[in-house]
C-alpha cells in the first residue's frame, strides 16, 4: 500500500539567481496535521510562474522517495528534506514506472487523478544546486507527476493512497515523459496517448504536432515539434552568393530586389511566410550586417524575390538603396523561418500594415497559384496610396481567388486616393473595426506589421472568437523575450558585453536581429550567457537542452554541445542554453 509520507507547501518568494531576482514557489516545506486540498491548489501553497506551473491539470505534484534515495545516490548527498523537489506530496510507492496517466487515487478526503509528467524548468535545479536536474530528471525517468484534484478534502501525512480507477491505455508516466522528450516518438505510442482523456491540454496538443510530423525516422533533421514550431531544414548552410536581377518600387518607402542564382541554376522552393538572411558589409572595416527579410515573391519560383523598407537610420536598408545595382551579387542564407501558411481547407486571414505585407502576400501567391476554394480575408492598413505597397499586385492575386475578399484601411487618405477603388475605409485598422467585419472563427490568421499592430490584430481576432492556436504572427525585429520566473526590470537596447574576459577571442557571434556582432570568449559559459550578458532578448526555461524553448535558427556556422541535448534540435538549428560556437555564427536573436 501506497503512503502519503509528506504533506509539503510553500508561497512564492524571490530569490537572488545569476544576478536577478526569480519569483518561485519551489521552496516547499512539511506541514502538520490535516491541510484541506482544493480544486486549483493546496491550502497555503502557491506557485510563482502559473504559466508553467499550477492549475486544474497542476494542482498536485507528486514525488517518490525511491527517486530521493535514488538522487541521494547518484548526487552523493544526505541533506535531502521532504519537499525538497518542489512537490506537494511526498509519497512512498506510486513510482513513475508504475503509475499511469488516467490513474485515479484516493487519499484522506480527497480523489486525483493523474494528468501529466512534472514540466522539467530550471527551478528544480535552482533549489537543488544542480543546474542540470531539468535533464536528469528526463534521462533517469524520475520526472514525477501532477494531480487534478476530482474531489476536494482534506489530508494528511500518513494518509494511505488507495488506488481508484486504472488510466485508459495503461502508458506510465514515464513512458509519456519519454514520448516528449527523448528521440523517436513512435507514431503508435502517441496515437495511444491521445486516446487517454485524462492526459492534460497542453500535452495533447504536443503530441498531436509529432503526430502531425513525421514517424520520426528523421528526428535529426525535422527537431521535436511537440515542443517548438518546426521547418524543414534549410536547404544549403550558411551564405551563398545570388546575384541580384530586378529591382523595382513597391512604395514611397519599399522596395522589391529579385535574386537569382549565380549559376542560373533554379533556387531551392520556399515556403508562403519564409525570409531570407542577407549579409552585407556596409563598413570595410566593420564586422558584417545580417539582416532578415520576408520573401514577397510566389513560392516555387526560380527566383526569390526580398522587399525592403528604407529606414531612416537602417543600416542595411540604407546600404541597400544607395549601392544594390542588377548585376551586383549578395551573400544570401537559404529560407528560414516558421511562419507558415497551414495545408488546410480552413477560411484564411491576412492581416498586415507596412512592409509587413511582404511574408502574407507570398501566403496569398501560393493561395492564388492553387486557386484555392478557401474563404480568404486580406486585410492591410496604409498610411495612404503613395504608402501602400503591392496594391495592383494584391487586386490581381485576390481576383483568381473564388472566396476572397478585401479591406483597405488608410489612416491618412490623400485627395487623389479614391474610396472604394484604392481603400475601402478611411482610418486605423482597429479593434472594432475587425469586430464589425465578423470575421469567421474557424479562420486561421497571419499577422505581421509593427509590434502595436500585431498586438491590436492579436487581441481583435481573440475577441471575435479566434483561438489562440489559430493566431500567428511574424516579428520582424528582435523577438520577445521569455525567461519564467525572472522579475523583469527595464530592458536595456542590446549592447556589446560590459565585461570582456581577457585572452585571445574565439569566433565571432552575430545576434542578427538585434543587430550585435561581438566576439566569444569561453568564460562566457554558453551561447545563451553571452546574448544574457548582451541584453539580446533571449527564450528559455530548462536551460539545459531539454525544453527546446531556446531553440535558434543558426542563420550560419556551427555550435559544439555540452552537455549533449536530450533531443538534436532541427538541422539549421541551435539549443543555445547548452552549445558554444565551434566557428563564426550568426543567431536568429
Amino acid at each position: 500500500m501506497a503512503t502519503l509520507v509528506s504533506v509539503n507547501v510553500g508561497m512564492p518568494k524571490d530569490v537572488a539567481w545569476r544576478g536577478t531576482t526569480v519569483r518561485t514557489g519551489i521552496w516547499k516545506q512539511p506541514v502538520t496535521g490535516p491541510v484541506t486540498v482544493r480544486r486549483l491548489n493546496l491550502d497555503g501553497d502557491g506557485q510563482g510562474d502559473l504559466a508553467g506551473h499550477g492549475g486544474e491539470q497542476r494542482a498536485v505534484l507528486v514525488y517518490q522517495l525511491e527517486s530521493y534515495r535514488h538522487w541521494q545516490q547518484y548526487m552523493k548527498r544526505d541533506d535531502f528534506v521532504h519537499g525538497q523537489f518542489g512537490e506537494n506530496f511526498t509519497v512512498d510507492g506510486l513510482a513513475d514506472d508504475e503509475v499511469c496517466i488516467g490513474d485515479r487515487y484516493g487519499i484522506g478526503e480527497a480523489v486525483f487523478e493523474v494528468t501529466q509528467p512534472r514540466v522539467t524548468c530550471y527551478r528544480v535545479g535552482l533549489r537543488l544546486g544542480e543546474p542540470q536536474m531539468a535533464a536528469l530528471l528526463v534521462s533517469h525517468h524520475r520526472p514525477g507527476f501532477y494531480m487534478r484534484v476530482l474531489t476536494e478534502g482534506r489530508v494528511r501525512a500518513g494518509d494511505e493512497i488507495v488506488k481508484i480507477a486504472s488510466g485508459p491505455e495503461t502508458m506510465t508516466v514515464a513512458e509519456i515523459d519519454a514520448l516528449l522528450y527523448l528521440p523517436g516518438h513512435p507514431r503508435q505510442g502517441l496515437e495511444r496517448a491521445l486516446r487517454i482523456p485524462a492526459l492534460s491540454p497542453g500535452w495533447q496538443t504536443s503530441f498531436r504536432a509529432l503526430l502531425a510530423d513525421a514517424d520520426g525516422d528523421s528526428q535529426s533533421e525535422s527537431g521535436n515539434s511537440g515542443l517548438t514550431i518546426t521547418a524543414p531544414p534549410p536547404a544549403w548552410p550558411g551564405f551563398r552568393p545570388q546575384e541580384i536581377v530586378g529591382i523595382e518600387p513597391e512604395s514611397a518607402s519599399i522596395f522589391s530586389l529579385t535574386l537569382a542564382s549565380v549559376d542560373h541554376e533554379p533556387l531551392p522552393a520556399a515556403l508562403p511566410g519564409q525570409y531570407l538572411g542577407i549579409r552585407l558589409q556596409p563598413d570595410p572595416q566593420g564586422p558584417p550586417v545580417i539582416r532578415n527579410y520576408s520573401l514577397s515573391g510566389r513560392p516555387g519560383a526560380e527566383t526569390y524575390r526580398i522587399s525592403v523598407k528604407q529606414e531612416p537610420h537602417g543600416v542595411a536598408s540604407t546600404y541597400l538603396r544607395q549601392h544594390a545595382r542588377v548585376g551586383d551579387t549578395l551573400d544570401v542564407a537559404a529560407p528560414r523561418g516558421t511562419f507558415l501558411l497551414k495545408d488546410a481547407d480552413t477560411p484564411v486571414l491576412l492581416l498586415s500594415a507596412g512592409v509587413g505585407a511582404t511574408p502574407v502576400l507570398a501566403m496569398l501567391q501560393a493561395l492564388a497559384a492553387q486557386r484555392s476554394p478557401r474563404r480568404v480575408w486580406w486585410l492591410h492598413a496604409a498610411r495612404d496610396g503613395a504608402n501602400h505597397p503591392f496594391a495592383e499586385e494584391t487586386r490581381t492575386l485576390l481576383g483568381r481567388l473564388p472566396a476572397s475578399r478585401s479591406f483597405i484601411f488608410y489612416s491618412a487618405p490623400r485627395d487623389t486616393d479614391r474610396p472604394g477603388v484604392d481603400y475601402t475605409s478611411a482610418g486605423r485598422l482597429e479593434l472594432e473595426r475587425v469586430r464589425d467585419l465578423q470575421p469567421p472563427q474557424d479562420a486561421d490568421a497571419y499577422i505581421c506589421g509593427p509590434e502595436t499592430f500585431m498586438k491590436d490584430m492579436t487581441e481583435a481576432l481573440a475577441a471575435c472568437g479566434l483561438s489562440a492556436s489559430r493566431i500567428h504572427i511574424e516579428i520582424f525585429g528582435a523577438r520577445s523575450a521569455i525567461t519564467p520566473g525572472v522579475v523583469a526590470g527595464p530592458a536595456p537596447a542590446p549592447h556589446q558585453p560590459a565585461r570582456v574576459p581577457g585572452g585571445r577571442a574565439g569566433p565571432s557571434v552575430s545576434f542578427t536581429r538585434s543587430g550585435l556582432t561581438t566576439p566569444w570568449h569561453p568564460e562566457y559559459g554558453t551561447l545563451l550567457e553571452l546574448a544574457e550578458a548582451c541584453d539580446v532578448p533571449v527564450r528559455w526555461s530548462c536551460r539545459t537542452g531539454v525544453c527546446h524553448t531556446c531553440e535558434t535558427a543558426l542563420v550560419t556556422g556551427s555550435v559544439g554541445y555540452s552537455p549533449e541535448p536530450v533531443e538534436l534540435p532541427a538541422e539549421g538549428s541551435a539549443l543555445i542554453c547548452c552549445s558554444t560556437p565551434t566557428a563564426d555564427i550568426g543567431l536568429d536573436l
